[in-house]
């Protein structure tokens, strides 16, 4: 998956950009108040952007 489309995917469910670090994008998430990190790679694998979202608890993307 693409990075621009996660991220997307982020901010429609709510999640907003808490900072950004050297290697990752921190998101946070704020009617569950769960923080996760997005690598700043072009493609995210599909294992890693489930796990973002199921860490912010958040409707998985579709594929």
């Amino acid at each position: 998956m693409k990075r621009i489309d996660l991220i997307r995917h982020l901010r429609k469910h709510g999640c907003m950009l808490l900072r950004e670090g050297a290697n990752h994008s921190v998101f946070f998430h704020a009617i569950t108040k769960r923080v996760s990190t997005v690598p700043r790679h072009r493609e995210i694998d599909n294992f890693l952007s489930r796990k973002i979202c199921r860490d912010l608890g958040i409707d998985e993307p579709k594929q």
